[in-house]
């Protein structure tokens, strides 16, 4: 009720509430197996790009931020991993609670917001993993610091982002500057979202000033078009370094 007085207020709603008002939908369109880790809707999948180390993940702990309907947190947790997993939309995640008691295995869930990771330890993550969630986020420093904080020294951050370039072309060519770093309004499962573009630059940029090395880019064309002619997204996989 409040989101739709403020829709008629005129005052966006937040990614937050639009998750929680899209997920039925997002649910019925994007059914999760909780098998394998998946980097975004048209990527390959950790099958194919194999970042994470999954075979040695058995007793180590995991955190996904952005985890939606649990198939990534599902996965790991098959794999003997202790998983954290936070999402925005309290909706999504008690749908991931609900595949995660289905499966039997134990995931820790949280709602908040992705930088919000305070209850965690500094240097007690073996792993982060984000995929797709990170554009959604309009202080992509701070999450960064924040998963450096819990991050053990060495350890991976391994994310996806939706390509710069499709999201300059997201109303059809010239409708958007790929060098244009203000917010956008897409509509995606009958809600609007907020989006924060940034160029690949800027990305490796703020991982090299919030203490990352990146040992791994990808830029996969999308699995069902392989003649596209931009990347399905990016992949990265960085490691904790100093500051």
């Amino acid at each position: 009720m409040e989101a739709v007085e403020r829709a008629m207020r005129g005052v966006p709603m937040s990614n937050a509430e639009s998750w929680n008002r899209a997920a039925e939908r997002y649910l019925s369109e994007q059914p999760a197996t909780g098998e394998v880790v998946t980097y975004g809707r048209a990527l390959p999948s950790e099958k194919d790009l194999r970042l994470l180390g999954t075979s040695e993940l058995k007793g180590k702990r995991v955190l996904e931020l952005g985890c939606r309907a649990g198939n990534n947190a599902v996965a790991l947790a098959h794999v003997a991993a202790h998983v954290i997993a936070i999402d925005v939309s309290r909706e999504l995640v008690a749908a991931a609670r609900r595949m995660a008691d289905a499966a039997e295995v134990r995931v820790e869930w949280r709602v908040g917001d992705l930088a919000d990771l305070a209850f965690l330890r500094a240097d007690s993550v073996d792993l982060a993993l984000c995929a797709m969630a990170l554009t959604e986020t309009d202080d992509l420093a701070r999450v960064l610091r924040q998963v450096h904080r819990v991050l053990k020294n060495g350890a991976p951050f391994v994310f996806s982002l939706e390509h710069p370039m499709a999201l300059a072309l997201v109303d059809g060519p010239g409708k958007r500057s790929y060098l244009d770093r203000s917010a956008m309004t897409v509509q995606r499962y009958g809600q609007p979202f907020t989006l924060h573009p940034r160029s690949v630059a800027e990305v490796f940029t703020q991982l090299g000033r919030s203490g990352y090395r990146v040992d791994t880019i990808a830029e996969p064309a999308p699995v069902d078009m392989p003649d596209a002619p931009i990347p399905a997204g990016l992949v990265v996989r960085a490691r904790k370094e100093g500051l």
